[in-house]
């Protein structure tokens, strides 16, 4: 059966984890399902736990206007790459699905040998149905899809976007910490993401929690439904480079984007959430202690470098997302 959790912080949320069809609980007509996309091949993450309590968080700032409307929140997890369990838009019950990150090369076809972070070994079969699901909910003005670093790359080779290319020596290898993001000019003036121009030290300079092997290159002609919302910071540090770094592929009638990728980690918060998280991941046997020193290195840099830039920009490109999405399933419930 699936693991199910109901946190005493937030009553009317609750979690389950799909790795089976067996472990999908029955749809429930008071309940919101939000589709967790899991491409973490079976990796223990901060991120996906990240996003859950970002979920739990705005369940709970929501709890009046679900109590007056008797309805409940519940994350369902989808193992998607190491059990393929991903879900069907066609059932229905999802209106919002969340995509994480995850290890190995962006095109399953290239996992074919273990080798850390950089390659896995995996069946591609997810691929196909997870397109379907792309397709699907593009099409649905009324569902949402945001999605980071993995999420973001497998958005930009289903879209044609761009396709992902190893950061080789030249580019100082594999991003980890905080780096810089330059925002277009088509961010400058978005409905959604203008707001972002003054959160940097530099005008349209911000700043995101980087951790990658492979950057996102894009055509030479993006396709017409593809607005790029910022790249990387070239090495040179003026300017943007020629890596993708946020995309939008459909947003709602009054601007907000409804399809949206970054390559990068939002989700990842306050310091102090994430140390909780990794404690919570070692304590249940999740992730060794080699692991959890390893993912803790990171706490100081989160503490020290451009902290509140950081997670002003993180909720701009993902959390906030999530909570006005939430709030439109709780009033057209």
């Amino acid at each position: 059966m699936a693991k199910i959790e109901r946190p005493g912080d937030a009553a009317r949320f609750t979690y389950a984890r799909i790795e089976r069809p067996a472990d999908l609980p029955a749809a429930r007509a008071r309940t919101i399902d939000v589709a967790l996309l899991d491409m973490n091949a079976g990796y223990a993450n901060v991120g996906h736990d990240a996003i859950v309590a970002i979920v739990r968080d705005a369940t709970r700032e929501l709890d009046a206007d679900l109590a007056r409307q008797n309805l409940e929140v519940r994350v369902l997890s989808y193992a998607v790459r190491d059990r393929l369990m991903v879900p069907s838009h066609a059932w229905g019950r999802h209106r919002l699905y969340l995509g994480t990150g995850g290890p190995g090369h962006l095109d399953p076809r290239r996992n074919t040998a273990q080798n850390g972070a950089l390659q896995i070994t995996e069946n591609p079969a997810w691929e196909g149905p997870l397109w379907s699901l792309f397709d699907a909910v593009a099409a649905d003005p009324q569902a949402a899809l945001y999605g980071v670093c993995h999420t973001f790359g497998l958005l930009c080779r289903w879209s044609g976007a761009a396709e992902p290319a190893l950061r080789g020596p030249e580019k100082g290898g594999a991003m980890s910490g905080v780096g810089s993001n330059v925002l277009t000019p088509e961010a400058l003036v978005h409905p959604w993401f203008g707001r972002l121009a003054g959160a940097g030290t530099h005008p349209g300079v911000v700043p995101v929690l980087d951790s990658r092997y492979y950057d996102l290159l894009p055509v030479a002609t993006l396709p017409a439904n593809v607005t790029p919302i910022a790249f990387e910071t070239a090495p040179s540090g003026d300017g943007p480079g020629d890596a993708l770094t946020m995309l939008e592929l459909a947003r709602d009638p009054d601007g907000t984007p409804r399809l949206f990728g970054v390559n990068s980690h939002p989700e990842i918060g306050a310091p102090e959430r994430v140390a909780a998280l990794l404690a919570n991941l070692l304590a249940n046997g999740t992730m060794t202690a080699d692991v959890h020193a390893q993912r803790s290195a990171i706490l100081p840099t989160l503490r020290d470098d451009r902290r509140e830039e950081r997670l002003r920009v993180g909720r701009a490109v993902f959390s906030d997302l999530v909570r006005d999405r939430m709030s439109r399933l709780v009033r057209a419930a």
